[in-house]
């Protein structure tokens, strides 16, 4: 072939592909810090339109005439605050009135029954940054107090500040450490300079241009980006574009070794890998696609993030990488040079090494094998019921240190827990009274008010009877303000508003206020969370059995049959298992985390099915591969041999990916970094290296099923390797 390719197409192809990737990994670069100007973490954004709380937090702006995020201070003292102190708690708030940062009048100082504690109600303007927002008022509160007292700010905008000081690392500290973990791990494979470099840049040029591609869209309101979203796309390309590399890598050293012109080389590299890294780069694409079957936009939204990335992974792969080496030649193997010998068939493996000798341990004892680690996976399993993955208080979202959470908690020491986050109901005017009087019932709700426009302070109480009083006492009485035909209640929770207790109050109140005439709808921080959880437990029991149809269908086309796809799935749904069974032990006994988003297990299926897939593909198509030349009991042995090195490094490479998720302080990550990495390895060292091989050496040609290599057993060729 090389000899009908023109010289100038050799040296303007690659060049051309090169500089291609250049430019966008130059225009794409600077897009990593700006990420923050299209993305959000608004949890309500991401519910269904249709949903109760979406509905209720889409006319609150109609209702009080802003969009502010509420903050709520608390200020504790060591004993009861004294009227001096207090004086100077609404001085101080008097003086945070007038930030600009502050989007409409604040409270005065609520002192607690106790007396040890006052709290107040701050609007933040949600046109500023929240976390920039949240410490100027902090520091502004904090000075000219009485040593001893204590000031926090928490409640909503408390809880977005910590949000976004958390996911702040994810320009930095995790794309630092994921690449370094990368780079590291690439010099201990490769022992080599330029190889890792060349090898690390197709990954980076991968993300600079799927970054771009992904900045647009959620710019124009295509794409929902959050930060979650954004540290999954990091991670995932990273781990996908390396990974395919070192398919690509291994393949193009093969081909050197007994092809003396490298772009010849490149080519048969290029045809030999093309197909692994296609099916299972699509595969992965195809389950991330499903996710858009969620009803939660953070579900549905990341499926096009993610697969965008992994198709530029596959693309930087197949294009970028094929003509730097093809550029650099065998010297980017120094110093370990591929050495031509024209002595070498191109089909010939190596008996030597340890795949070599993992492979002979296959061919003696297939089905001990199979069976011992079919039941270590099964046995690890078993803990999988124990995961708790119902959803966790948004306090307990946040490792570490937390202003919010603290501030909350000395709010529940002292004031009733949901202050500043009350239950909104949306209802009908004239059921005003029936649905305050169905609130009042509720024995964790402790006060009701309606939005009264005309009312000093926004709101007037409503008493249990379901009468509209005055605010202080004896006075006129604020009419409520309608919109519609529709006014908005506002009850106050007695527990937290991220608590068990306050989600189990509002799915009490939606029940009572189904038998009110007309409609009345419960919003607000509460119902927001129950609603996610709700809506994601939905989403993953629909989405788990479709990604697992689809890829088998992919499967079933790839491997030309039924059986092979059917056990391969099997095995990598039993290796899901035992991670999330091992992943239950770790977070409940050993680091006592308060649970999991339900989210959690439906993101580590389909990352680990896809991904875990991804060298059963490798290793499967080089097995087939094999098998056509040497038959079905050789081409299993050759092919654990020859793919060994590559997809164990590849494991490497991707669990140490994920596992860098871990350096975001977010409960989410960390256990999907956990669950994703050791799910990867337990697939690269057990699943692939010895269940696989040996549960289909032991079936034998059956394992092709129903095609034509189930019937016809190709004779052995000379060569044969892994002698017994």
């Amino acid at each position: 072939m090389s000899s009908r390719v023109p010289r100038w197409l050799r040296v303007l192809l690659p060049a051309a592909l090169i500089l291609i990737w250049l430019a966008g990994a130059a225009v794409g670069g600077p897009y990593f810090g700006r990420v923050e100007e299209v993305s959000t973490n608004d949890q309500t954004l991401y519910l269904p339109e249709s949903a109760d709380a979406s509905v209720v937090q889409q006319k609150l702006s109609e209702f009080t005439d802003s969009e502010a995020i509420p903050a709520v201070v608390v200020f504790v003292g060591e004993e009861e605050l004294s009227e001096q102190q207090l004086g100077a708690i609404a001085a101080s708030m008097d003086q945070a009135g007038e930030l600009p940062v502050v989007a409409g009048d604040v409270s005065p100082p609520i002192p607690s029954e106790d007396g040890l504690a006052a709290q107040a109600f701050v609007p933040l303007d949600t046109s500023v940054d929240t976390g920039e927002a949240v410490t100027l008022l902090g520091d502004t509160l904090r000075e000219g107090q009485a040593e001893g007292l204590e000031v926090y700010v928490t409640g909503p905008a408390g809880f977005t500040a910590d949000l976004g000081a958390a996911f702040a690392g994810i320009d930095g500290l995790l794309l630092a450490v994921a690449l370094a973990a990368v780079l590291i791990i690439l010099i201990i494979v490769y022992r080599s300079f330029l190889l890792p470099i060349a090898v690390l840049a197709t990954s980076l040029f991968a993300l600079c241009v799927a970054l771009l591609s992904v900045w647009w869209l959620a710019k124009a309101d295509v794409l929902l980006l959050s930060g979650q979203t954004q540290g999954i796309l990091f991670i995932l390309v990273i781990g996908a574009a390396t990974d395919y590399s070192l398919l690509y890598v291994a393949r193009y050293r093969e081909e050197l070794k007994h092809i003396q012109d490298k772009w010849e080389a490149t080519f048969r590299a290029i045809r030999g890998s093309i197909e692994p890294i296609l099916a299972s780069g699509g595969t992965v694409i195809a389950g991330l696609l499903c996710l858009l079957l969620s009803d939660l936009k953070s579900n549905s939204t990341l499926g096009p993030v993610a697969a965008i990335g992994i198709i530029f992974a596959m693309a930087s792969a197949l294009t970028f990488l094929p003509a730097v080496l093809f550029a650099l030649g065998r010297a980017a193997f120094w110093p370990r040079r591929p050495v031509y010998d024209p002595e070498t068939p191109g089909g010939a493996a190596t008996t030597t090494g340890p795949w070599a000798w993992v492979a002979r341990q296959v061919k003696h004892s297939p089905r001990a094998i199979w069976i011992t680690t079919t039941v270590i996976l099964a046995f690890g399993a078993v803990g999988a019921t124990q995961l708790q993955a119902s959803g966790v208080p948004q306090s307990e979202l946040i490792l570490g240190e937390s202003e919010a959470r603290t501030g909350q908690e000395k709010l529940g020491e002292h004031f009733p827990g949901g202050s500043g986050s009350p239950v909104y109901v949306l209802t009908e005017q004239g059921q005003t009274a029936e649905v305050a009087r169905v609130m009042w019932a509720n024995g964790e709700i402790g006060s009701v008010t309606v939005t009264a426009a005309d009312s000093p302070t926004g709101t007037a109480p409503v008493d249990e009877n379901g009468d509209i009083q005055a605010p202080f006492g004896p006075g006129p009485v604020p009419e409520p303000t309608v919109v519609e035909s529709r006014v908005l209640l506002q009850g106050t929770l007695s527990s937290a508003a991220d608590s068990v207790a306050a989600g189990q109050t509002v799915r009490e109140l939606r029940v009572a206020l189904a038998d009110v005439e007309g409609e009345a709808l419960v919003g607000g921080v509460t119902a927001t969370s129950i609603d996610t959880n709700d809506t994601a437990i939905d989403d993953r029991n629909l989405i788990i059995p479709i990604v697992l149809a689809v890829i088998l269908f992919i499967l079933m086309l790839l491997l030309r049959s039924v059986l092979a796809p059917v056990l391969l799935v099997l095995t990598t749904v039993l290796s899901f298992g035992t991670a999330m069974g091992v992943a239950a032990l770790v977070f409940n006994g050993i680091l006592g985390f308060p649970g999991a988003d339900p989210a959690v297990p439906l993101y580590s299926f389909v990352f680990l099915v896809a991904l875990g897939i991804d060298y059963n593909i490798f290793l499967m198509t080089r097995v087939r591969e094999e098998s056509l030349a040497h038959g079905t009991h050789p081409g299993i042995l050759r092919g654990l041999t020859v793919t060994g090195g590559v997809i164990t490094s590849a494991g490497i490479v991707l669990a140490a990916t994920f596992a860098a998720l871990s350096v975001i302080p977010i409960l989410f990550l960390v256990q999907l970094a956990f669950i994703v990495a050791f799910g990867v390895l337990l697939d690269t060292f057990l699943v692939r290296t010895l269940l696989v091989p040996a549960l289909t050496y032991d079936i034998g040609r059956k394992i092709w099923w129903p095609s034509k290599l189930s019937r016809e057993e190709t004779p052995e060729k000379a060569g044969e390797m892994v002698s017994v």
